[in-house]
């Protein structure tokens, strides 16, 4: 009786290996589905609300829309709307000189006093769990909820701080925090940084933590001090979390929004270019066009500083 030639060694492994992997696979087309729906859905999300409403407000920044009709009702301008928030448009200069000083406040006054404070509760001293909470408690708070909190400690009459300095100083005067416009930007800046303080200490805390406790020890043997074992082996192994808070400190400046409008609609200085888009784009006037371009603007000045040191740090990083 004939037999069947016998297959060749090599196809019969090779069929064999494929039978065994297609069995024995680690993901069932369940978690094939998943995968793709946990990447696009999240894709698309950015895609439509962020990276679409970009680029038509790049688009619309050189038009002279109003907001009214359709897409037939858009007439190109130029860079006329760039040329007149330069030149023109009074508000624009006051309103990023005073971005700029929120950005520089948060960098060298509250972003420190938030490290201080992680440096302070790592060491474990008694009550920092409490310490912990007390200090993270406004973190869960938004801007508007900070800003009606700071408007009562603030108020001229019945405020907490017009009545401490009353009582200390026998002074009958109130001050007019929110009202004086050469004081109201500072003062809502220490009732932002009273939230900032928190995030910050929040984010070095758990970087600190993670320090390799070898190194302490180590530059301790070479008789370095407290201070000098934190700034030359503690803080520059904090590197991945100072970027992060410098991206976090960059966005948290100049997006400022809430906190400013709540307390009296980013007016009598307290003028913000987040403000003005607002504004511009739901004002009265309803000028979509020109109120694009402040936000590419603020875009642009979002944006720039944190590619460039973001850049910098890699290339540092792959040296």
């Amino acid at each position: 009786m004939p037999h069947a030639p016998p297959v060749s060694g090599g196809a019969g492994a090779h069929a064999a290996g494929a039978r065994k992997r297609k069995r024995f696979s680690t993901l069932t087309r369940v978690d094939r589905l998943i995968l793709v729906g946990m990447v696009a859905v999240p894709t698309f999300l950015v895609l439509f609300f962020i990276l679409l409403p970009t680029v038509l407000s790049i688009v619309l920044s050189f038009t002279s829309w109003n907001g009214i009709g359709g897409i037939e009702r858009i007439k190109f301008n130029g860079l006329d709307n760039y040329v007149n928030l330069f030149t023109k448009y009074k508000p624009f200069w006051p309103a990023l000189q005073h971005n700029i000083i929120w950005l520089l406040f948060f960098l060298f006054v509250a972003t420190p006093l938030g490290l201080f404070f992680a440096v302070l509760l790592d060491k474990g001293i008694r009550g920092t769990r409490i310490y912990q909470s007390v200090l993270y408690f406004p973190v869960v708070l938004s801007l508007a909820i900070v800003g009606f909190i700071w408007q009562l400690q603030y108020s001229p009459d019945q405020g907490f701080l017009n009545n401490v300095l009353h009582t200390t100083t026998r002074d009958a005067t109130f001050i007019d925090w929110l009202g004086d416009k050469d004081i109201n930007l500072w003062a809502v800046l220490v009732a932002a940084s009273w939230r900032h303080v928190g995030y910050v200490m929040v984010l070095y805390l758990a970087g600190l933590k993670a320090v390799d406790p070898s190194l302490r020890e180590a530059a301790q043997i070479d008789g370095a001090n407290e201070r000098q074992t934190f700034l030359k082996v503690v803080f520059p192994v904090l590197r991945p979390i100072n970027v992060v808070v410098l991206v976090i400190t960059v966005i948290e400046s100049l997006r400022a929004f809430d906190i400013a409008y709540i307390i009296n609609r980013g007016k009598n200085g307290l003028e913000l270019l987040s403000i003005l888009v607002t504004n511009n784009l739901i004002g009265e006037a309803s000028l979509v066009g020109f109120g694009s371009a402040i936000a590419v603007i603020l875009l642009m000045i979002s944006v720039g500083p944190i590619i460039y040191y973001l850049v910098k740090s890699v290339r540092a990083e792959a040296q």
